[in-house]
Order: structure tokens, then C-alpha cells, then sequence
């Protein structure tokens, strides 16, 4: 029977783990390349080294960080832009979807595809934003919604769905 050694195993489960890491590194190294750009390289701007230490605590190795904050202040680097996408889930709850991207109708058009293909669309702007705080960077919910055991478990796969596209930084939510 083929395929059920141990080395083959561990070559699958190796395979599966460097695929995830890869996604989760390459979304940090956008992320970097943001931040350099905008404090010209300077690794001392509070912005940045607080993305590296993110990127850090991630096992992110220091040759991709310095690849990216290097990537940065090359002149014919693509400018990154940040976006905001607003939806409504499951249950009435709130989402915002941040994302990192060069081609902002290429990032548009794959959430709203990841959000079809649940019934969602997305919100226009202002719409769900109402009902969180921004706080050092990031979305406190003001207000929480209660779902179903049947809408958190579609919450779950479209929160999942969000993140493994490689535009997407971070999902917030208001759902309980």
C-alpha cells in the first residue's frame, strides 16, 4: 500500500503547515511593506516596528521582515492601499473587513464573492461602522449581537473564508 509510511506522513502534514504559514507571512509582509513605505524605511517609526513584532510573534523569519521593509523603499515598488469593506452576516451582525491590496476592483470582486456565496453583499459605507470603535487600530464592537448556533456556525466559515484570501488583513465582528 502505497502512501502510508511515516515519510510520507510527515510530508503531507510539513506540506500543510509551510501552506499556512505561507499565507499567514505573506499577509504580514504586505503588511510591513505598508508601513515602511510610509515611514521611508525608518524601522525605529512606531507603526512599523509594531508590525514587526506582530510579524515576529507569528515566527515570521527576520530575512522575509528585512525583504519586505526593503521591498518598501525601492522606488518601483506598487503602492499598497488600505480599504475598509463593510457587510452585514448572519443574524443582522455587523462585519468589517480590512484589507491590504494593489488593485482595489481585484480585492472588491473577491469578497464580494466570498459574500455571495453565503446570501451576504456588501453594506454601503458608514452602514456598519455605527456599531464598533476604532481603537489603536483595530474594531471594538459598542453593541453585540446574539446568533444562533446555526448562523455562528455560517459566521464561522465566512469569517474563515474572509481570512484565507490573500487581500484580507483582519475580519471584525459584532456577533456574541
Amino acid at each position: 500500500m502505497s502512501g502510508h509510511n511515516k515519510w510520507t506522513q510527515i510530508k503531507r502534514q510539513k506540506a500543510k503547515t509551510d501552506g499556512q504559514k505561507s499565507k499567514v507571512f505573506s499577509k504580514f509582509a504586505k503588511l510591513i511593506t505598508q508601513e515602511a513605505k510610509r515611514a521611508k524605511g525608518n524601522v525605529n517609526d512606531p507603526s512599523l516596528r509594531t508590525a514587526i513584532e506582530k510579524a515576529k510573534s507569528f515566527n515570521m523569519p527576520n530575512d522575509n521582515i528585512d525583504r519586505a521593509v526593503k521591498k518598501a523603499t525601492e522606488s518601483s515598488t506598487a503602492a499598497l492601499e488600505a480599504i475598509t469593506y463593510e457587510a452585514y452576516g448572519p443574524g443582522g451582525c455587523a462585519l468589517i473587513i480590512e484589507a491590504l491590496t494593489e488593485n482595489k476592483n481585484k480585492a472588491a470582486q473577491e469578497i464580494k464573492h466570498i459574500l455571495s456565496n453565503h446570501s451576504l453583499s456588501l453594506a454601503a459605507m458608514g452602514s456598519a461602522t455605527w456599531a464598533f470603535k476604532k481603537t489603536a487600530g483595530t474594531w471594538e464592537a459598542q453593541t453585540t449581537i446574539p446568533l444562533s448556533p446555526e448562523d455562528s456556525e455560517v459566521m464561522a466559515t465566512i469569517i474563515e473564508e474572509l481570512e484565507e484570501n490573500d487581500e484580507v488583513q483582519e475580519v471584525f465582528t459584532n456577533a456574541e
